[in-house]
């Protein structure tokens, strides 16, 4: 499920008596923005301190960006993150809640998870200007997504397999701590910088390209690959092993478009068709 609050749910926060009902802006309207900034959605995963919302909250519209969705957030809405947003209380108001990452993404046609640790499997592992020269030449295409872990353990392995490239920001090797919405404001400005200085030179999305697919259809495409491939015996699913976690990132690596995941999923469906023909079902 996803929701963003009602404009009675949110006057109540405004308006809220308690020690922490602080706000430094009383307006609830929301200012619309137009552009690529528009097309950018910053995902918060688990936040476990609704002042860490807030502050993002800040960060974000500092720089521009306008949307903000929050999966399974501990407490929210809360005075306390209402304080930090420091008038950015419109960005909370507007503010996308969902229970699961996938939900978070379904749409977007590019999504980057943040890290600040090593993993197991090789990853595709850039720096935040990189990941915004990303977002640059896909934010026509369709919504974007940058997504955030919680506090203390940040995204779990599943989660970063949902997303199509990870970003760690370098810092001192000996202290790598940064607080979450510090790391929001990083990555926020880096998109700023590559969106207001280089979209305009882009292509128009009118232009006839063959969209990027997007992460729901993705994850139908790696679902079909592992029942096919369990049809004919490749892959144990009692005993996996790593592999359904290596071809989804292969598949996040690959960029594919939606022409392609059509021509793949066709592809499969016609291997189940001639598997099952042989074998009398």
């Amino acid at each position: 499920m996803h929701r963003t609050l009602s404009r009675i749910e949110w006057r109540a926060i405004l308006t809220d008596t308690g020690s922490n009902a602080v706000t430094n802006s009383t307006s609830t309207e929301v200012r619309g923005t137009d552009g690529a900034l528009a097309a950018v959605r910053v995902v918060l995963v688990g936040t476990s301190h609704p002042g860490n919302i807030g502050a993002s909250a800040r960060a974000i519209k500092a720089m521009g960006l306008r949307h903000m969705t929050l999966v399974s957030p501990k407490t929210f809405p809360a005075a306390e993150a209402t304080a930090m947003a420091s008038g950015a209380d419109d960005i909370l108001a507007i503010a996308r809640v969902t229970d699961t990452l996938a939900e978070a993404i379904e749409d977007c046609c590019l999504v980057i998870g943040t890290t600040a640790r090593a993993r197991h499997l090789q990853w595709p592992v850039i720096a935040p200007g990189e990941a915004a020269a990303a977002i640059a030449g896909a934010v026509n295409d369709g919504p974007v997504a940058i997504v955030f872990g919680r506090e203390q353990s940040g995204l779990s392995n599943a989660e970063l397999d949902l997303c199509h490239r990870a970003i760690r920001i370098p810092t001192a090797p000996d202290f790598n701590s940064l607080n979450l919405a510090q790391a929001v404001q990083i990555c926020a400005y880096e998109i700023r910088k590559a969106l207001v200085n280089d979209h305009a030179a882009e292509p128009d999305a009118a232009d006839g390209r063959d969209a990027p697919v997007t992460a729901a259809a993705l994850g139908n495409l790696h679902q079909h690959l592992m029942d096919t491939m369990a049809l004919v015996g490749y892959l144990d699913p009692e005993n996996p092993k790593l592999l359904v976690r290596r071809m989804r990132r292969m598949l996040n690596r690959a960029g594919l478009l939606t022409s392609e995941t059509q021509i793949l999923r066709g592809f499969l469906a016609a291997i189940e068709h001639e598997i099952k023909a042989q074998r009398g079902n």
